[in-house]
C-alpha cells in the first residue's frame, strides 16, 4: 500500500463520522474567525506520545476530510468549505513537519504566501506565525507534530556529516526565540524513499503499542537522514550564510582529518554536492582553491613535522599525501626557497 491509499483508508474509511460541531474539529482545521487574533496550539497528547499526525485529504466537491493519529478509536472528520478558506493565524508550541503526499497546498507563513507541491516539505519551528489557505483543488496532506523533546533528542542522535543537521541543531534547537521555517524540494527519485518512511511512521501511530515510541524514534531519524542527503532545502539570506558556514567548517575539518588521501570526489560523496561546490566554497572563504588549498595545508603539516618529530622526509612526505619525494621536494622549496632536509637543519 502507497503512502496517497494510507492516507485515503484513515480519512475515509474510519471507524466513526464525527458530527459537524464535534469538538475535535477545531483541532483539526480552525477556519479564520479573526484577522488580529493568533491561536496557539500546544501538544495535544499526553507524556508517553512524543508524535502526532494530522492528515488532511480534500475532494473536488471541496469537502476536507480529516482525522488524527493516535486515536483509540479512528475516525473522520469532514468540513465542506468555500475556495480560498484561511484557517486562523495560529502557532504551535512544537515543531511541525508538513508533506504534501498529492495535490498541492498553501500556506502563509510569516507574512509570505508560498506554495508547496507534490513531495515537497516545510518544517516549521514553534511560535512560526502561519495559516493554511484551501482553494479549488484537490490534494493530501500529512502533518507530523513534533514534541520538543522528541525533535532534540532526534536531531542529537542524529550525528551526521550531513549539512542540514547541523544547521538544524544551531538554528531550530539553540535559537529559540527564532521564528522560522524551512522547505524541502526533492531530488529526482528522493521521495520513494522518504515516502516509505512517513507510510511505515503513519503505521506505528495506528499501532501505537508499548514499542512504538523507539520504532516511531527511529523512523523520524530516518527521515531526517533523508532530508539531509536527498532534499535541497529554501534559506533566507541570513540562514543561507550561516548554513554555507556550517558546511565550510565541517568541510575543513574532513580535509584535515583526511588529508594524506581526501579528494574532491570524497567530498562530494560525504557531503553530498557536486564537486564544483567545495571550489567555490573554499575560494570564497580561503582566496584559494580546492588543489590550492590542500597543498597548502599538506605543506603546512609538513613543516610542522620537520620541527615536531624525528620522522624521515620520506615518511613525512607519505604522512601528509605525497608518495612522490621529487614532487613534495619541489613544492616545498617553491614555498620556503629551501629543500626539506635544509629547512629542519635551519632549525637546529
Amino acid at each position: 500500500m502507497r503512502l496517497i491509499e494510507l492516507c485515503n483508508n484513515i480519512t475515509r474509511k474510519a471507524e466513526q463520522n464525527l458530527a459537524p460541531n464535534h469538538p475535535m474539529g477545531t483541532r483539526l482545521i480552525t477556519p479564520e474567525y479573526s484577522s488580529v487574533v493568533m491561536d496557539v496550539k500546544t501538544y495535544p497528547l499526553i507524556d508517553k506520545d512524543r508524535i502526532f499526525a494530522i492528515c488532511w485529504n480534500i475532494d473536488r466537491g471541496h469537502t476536507l476530510h480529516s482525522t488524527m493519529l493516535p486515536s483509540p478509536k479512528s475516525f473522520t472528520y469532514s468540513l465542506h468549505f468555500n475556495p480560498t478558506l484561511r484557517t486562523q493565524l495560529h502557532t504551535h508550541d512544537y515543531i511541525e513537519l508538513t508533506y504534501v503526499v498529492e495535490g498541492s497546498f498553501r500556506q502563509k507563513i510569516l507574512g509570505k504566501d508560498v506554495v508547496f507541491n507534490k513531495g515537497d516539505l516545510c518544517l516549521i519551528d514553534k511560535n512560526c506565525i502561519h495559516q493554511d489557505i484551501l482553494g479549488e483543488g484537490t490534494g493530501t496532506i500529512l502533518f507530523l507534530g513534533i514534541a520538543n523533546d522528541m525533535f532534540t533528542e532526534v536531531m542529537n542522535e542524529n550525528v551526521s556529516k550531513e549539512n542540514i543537521i547541523s544547521f538544524l541543531q544551531t538554528a531550530i534547537i539553540e535559537q529559540k526565540d527564532l521564528q522560522q521555517y524551512l522547505i524541502f524540494h526533492p531530488h529526482d527519485e528522493a521521495r520513494t524513499v522518504l515516502e516509505n518512511a512517513l507510510k511505515a511512521l503513519t503505521n506505528e501511530l495506528i499501532i501505537n503499542d508499548f514499542a512504538s515510541y523507539h520504532i516511531k524514534k527511529g523512523l523520524l531519524l530516518r527521515i531526517f537522514r533523508e532530508l539531509s542527503t536527498h532534499y535541497e532545502f529554501a534559506l533566507s539570506r541570513q540562514q543561507k550564510r550561516n548554513m554555507q558556514w556550517i558546511i565550510y567548517e565541517e568541510v575543513i575539518s574532513y580535509i584535515k582529518r583526511n588529508l594524506a588521501s581526501v579528494t574532491i570526489r570524497d567530498l562530494s560523496v560525504n557531503f553530498s554536492f557536486q564537486e564544483d561546490y567545495f571550489n567555490r566554497l573554499i575560494k570564497k572563504y580561503t582566496g584559494l582553491t580546492y588543489s590550492s588549498y590542500i597543498q597548502k595545508c599538506r605543506l603546512d603539516q609538513a613543516e610542522n613535522l620537520l620541527s615536531t618529530s624525528d620522522m624521515t622526509i620520506e615518511e613525512i612526505a607519505r604522512s601528509v599525501g605525497y608518495n612522490n619525494r621529487g614532487f613534495f621536494y619541489k613544492l616545498f622549496q617553491e614555498r620556503y626557497g629551501m629543500t626539506p632536509s635544509a629547512y629542519r637543519k635551519s632549525l637546529k
